[in-house]
């Protein structure tokens, strides 16, 4: 894999403290937790392109899959790149007020666009909202361009944060109990309801799934939200599930004339 020397002088540990401490902050004061959220995602994926692929994001097609209202959108343009999202639901586009005019409604398991559109494509903690995470992983691959990048990011379901906002431990003795209690407890269903919206995706599922593609090549695969010096985690099974808390998986689409005998 590629040494990623860019990203990783990113990983730093006031970097992890810093978005450790905003996570409370997501339902609360959605506006600075996300404001800060997309400009730490810009900085990942721009330090990434750079270290696969030579340059970074300026002038490159960004699609960003489950974009949700609009947060990420003037960060990534104030940055020069050609940025769409496209979100399924019409509640969560419109959330905010924000103007949608870079967003498209869609649907990750189908994205409507065409074959080989976009530079880089990218899903920040989408993956375990939906029940086929691989399928939209697939579409993702579909719609980027030969050598182009995918990075598909979620949260693992064994980490601390799996549950979401049903608790830090709660999720471990089942995630319908967490639900069910929190429902209890707030006299409301949670916003990601097991099930439903809320799936256990694991670490292994993840790595397995980006090791069997015959249409891409495995660039890296770190823990989001760990100092670089952390990143041994994601190798070491069993314990990844608990500690790495959100996966990062790379991919560069290959070729398919490279790839011809």
């Amino acid at each position: 894999m590629n040494q990623l020397h860019r990203t990783r002088a990113l990983a730093t540990l006031r970097r992890s403290w810093r978005l450790l401490r905003s996570f409370p902050m997501e339902q609360t004061r959605p506006q600075a937790f996300y404001s800060g959220l997309a400009t730490d995602t810009f900085n990942l994926l721009d330090s990434l392109h750079r270290d696969i692929s030579g340059t970074g994001l300026r002038g490159r097609r960004v699609l960003d899959v489950g974009g949700g209202p609009g947060y990420f959108a003037s960060t990534f343009t104030a940055q020069g790149s050609h940025y769409l999202s496209v979100e399924p639901s019409a509640t969560e586009l419109h959330a905010t007020g924000l103007p949608a005019k870079q967003s498209v409604r869609g649907d990750g398991l189908s994205l409507p666009f065409a074959n080989c559109v976009f530079d880089l494509v990218y899903s920040s903690n989408v993956a375990e909202h939906v029940p086929q995470p691989w399928t939209m992983g697939e579409e993702m691959l579909r719609v980027a361009k030969p050598g182009g990048l995918v990075v598909l990011s979620y949260t693992v379901w064994l980490g601390p944060f799996g549950g979401h906002e049903t608790g830090l431990w709660q999720h471990y003795i089942g995630g319908a109990w967490a639900r069910d209690r929190y429902a209890l407890k707030h006299g409301h269903a949670p916003k990601n309801v097991f099930g439903e919206s809320l799936f256990d995706l694991s670490c292994a599922e993840g790595i397995r799934w980006a090791q069997s593609l015959k249409d891409a090549e495995v660039m890296a695969l770190i823990p989001r939200y760990h100092p670089a010096w952390a990143w041994w985690l994601v190798r070491i099974p069993g314990l990844r599930e608990f500690l790495v808390s959100n996966l990062v998986i790379v991919l560069r689409k290959t070729d398919p004339e490279q790839a011809l005998p």
